[in-house]
C-alpha cells in the first residue's frame, strides 16, 4: 500500500487464510497516522459495522488518523472461518503491516472493544516482541478469565501506557474481572458509571474518555514542543 491519503472506503488484502476485508475512512488533509478499530465476538454478531467501533472511527478519524476497521474471519467479505482469536491476531497484524509504513508519520493505535480488546492486547505483544513502534493502546470492555461460563481469555499483560476503559455495570465481562487482570500489572482502568457492556446511553461519555486520554498519550514531551 503506497498511501494511505488515496485509500477507497473498504479494501481487500490478502492474509494467511485469504482475503481481509477493511473499512476505511481517511480524515480530511494529512494524515497524523493510522489507527486499527477491531470489533467484539463473530460468533456474537460482532462486525467493523458494530456501533461501538463505527464510532470509535469516527472519533480517530475527526482526531486526523486513518481509521481502518478489519472484518474478523468469516465476516463480510474476510475470508475464513472464526479461530478463537489466533488467526485474528495474524490478520490484524497483516492490516498492520500493510498501512503503517505507508502513513507518514509512521503513528499507530490500536483501538479494540470486547473479543476486539483481546485481539489487540494480543498484537500489541507480537508488535513489543519485535520492536515494531506503538503510540497508543486503547481496550474497552476487555475480557479476562472465563466469560459467560464457556469461553475462556488469557488477555496478556498490557503496556504501562496502555488506555483501558470498562463499563461499571458491565454485564458480560464484571468490572471485578477486569480489576483481577489489571491489578497485578498495576495497570489503571477508567470505570464510566452506569455503563454496560455495550455502553447503551453511554457512547458520547465513551468517545469523550477515549478522546481525553489519547490526547493526554499523545501529547509531545514539554521538551518537544
Amino acid at each position: 500500500m503506497n498511501t494511505v491519503t488515496s485509500l477507497p472506503d473498504k479494501v481487500l488484502l490478502q492474509g494467511s487464510a485469504g482475503l481481509i476485508e477493511v473499512l476505511c475512512d481517511k480524515p480530511e488533509g494529512s494524515p497524523k497516522g493510522v489507527a486499527v478499530i477491531t470489533h467484539p465476538h463473530p460468533l456474537l454478531g460482532g462486525t467493523a459495522q458494530h456501533k461501538i467501533p463505527h464510532q470509535l472511527a469516527r472519533l480517530l478519524q475527526a482526531m486526523g488518523y486513518v481509521a481502518l476497521r478489519p472484518n474478523f474471519r468469516g465476516v463480510g467479505q474476510t475470508a475464513g472461518t472464526h479461530d478463537m482469536g489466533v488467526g485474528e491476531v495474524d490478520d490484524t497484524l497483516a492490516v498492520v503491516h500493510a498501512f503503517a509504513e505507508a502513513s507518514s508519520p509512521a503513528s499507530l493505535i490500536l483501538v479494540g472493544f470486547s473479543f476486539g480488546a483481546y485481539v489487540q492486547a494480543k498484537v500489541a505483544e507480537r508488535l513489543d516482541k519485535s520492536r515494531h513502534p506503538l503510540s497508543a493502546l486503547v481496550l474497552i470492555g476487555t475480557p479476562f478469565g472465563v466469560i459467560g461460563g464457556e469461553r475462556a481469555y488469557d488477555t496478556p499483560a498490557a503496556p504501562q501506557d496502555a488506555i483501558v476503559i470498562h463499563g461499571e455495570n458491565d454485564e458480560v465481562v464484571p468490572l471485578a474481572q477486569v480489576m483481577d487482570w489489571a491489578r497485578p500489572q498495576a495497570l489503571t482502568v477508567v470505570a464510566i458509571p452506569d455503563a454496560n457492556h455495550f455502553f447503551n446511553s453511554k457512547l458520547v461519555e465513551l468517545q469523550a474518555t477515549v478522546k481525553k486520554h489519547l490526547e493526554a498519550a499523545l501529547r509531545p514531551p514539554i521538551s518537544a514542543r
